[in-house]
């Protein structure tokens, strides 16, 4: 169990309240899951986050702090995003128990997974929602659906610890052999495709409108290998050259 849970980041963004920091660490230590990433606290370390991880100090000590949601999961090789906003462009969704499957198969996959939670009053923005391979939803109340970030972390952590405990863990299911590429080897990727559409004026930098959420939901869709994305790459390298 433990080997997979390492495999198993949660990534906190731009989180306000120090409280929260430290009720999100004793949330995930409660349940098993030790890997904690911020990204950009706005007050970190704080005396209330560790008041508030209730012995879970070991989590906050060796929590990595960094300045962007890219760093933060450049190595993961699957990606989940949380929010309770609509959006205009759909990002594919699953619930939290459906995340928990996900994330165990991807890791006994040879992977690794970052579980994705953003600000407190806005949630993740469209630009970092579009770097996620999914969205869990978590279904509550509809006339009341305020769900603080710690005890939003709780319910997915739960759905981990539970799958994990259980006799019906997710079966290796790619035998190719091939890495997983990770979330770093996809932006590189799509930051490439994007320049390469634009040379070829098949995107307006002025105006790119919806083409490249779309071809990132299409490409996270495919979860390529390592091998596969290097494949796609020397082939934009090549139309780079003869256009």
């Amino acid at each position: 169990m433990k080997e997979i849970a390492d495999k198993i980041k949660i990534v906190l963004v731009e989180t306000s309240h120090p409280g929260n920091i430290g009720a999100a660490a004793r949330a995930m230590k409660t349940m098993g899951l030790e890997n904690l990433t911020l990204v950009q606290p706005k007050d970190y370390p704080c005396v209330e986050a560790t008041a508030r991880a209730a012995g879970a100090d070991d989590v906050l000590a060796n929590a990595a702090v960094v300045e962007t949601l890219e760093e933060a999961i450049e190595d993961a090789t699957y990606v989940l995003g949380t929010s309770a906003r609509l959006r205009t462009l759909r990002w594919p969704g699953i619930d939290p128990r459906k995340a928990a499957q996900e994330s165990v198969e991807a890791v006994t996959n040879g992977g690794s997974v970052a579980l994705v939670f953003g600000r407190e009053s806005s949630g993740l923005s469209n630009e970092e929602l579009s770097l996620c391979h999914k969205l869990i939803h978590i279904p509550v109340n509809p006339d009341y659906s305020s769900l603080n970030l710690a005890a939003a972390v709780q319910v997915i952590c739960y759905e981990l610890r539970i799958l994990l405990e259980s006799d019906n863990q997710p079966v290796v299911v790619d035998d190719s052999g091939e890495p997983p590429a990770s979330a770093g080897d996809m932006e590189s990727f799509i930051q490439q495709l994007e320049q390469t559409l634009t040379h070829i004026d098949y995107l307006d930098p002025d105006n790119p409108r919806k083409s490249m959420p779309r071809l990132r939901r299409l490409f996270h869709r495919a979860r390529m290998s390592r091998n596969e994305v290097s494949l796609l790459r020397g082939i934009l390298k090549q139309i780079g050259k003869i256009t």
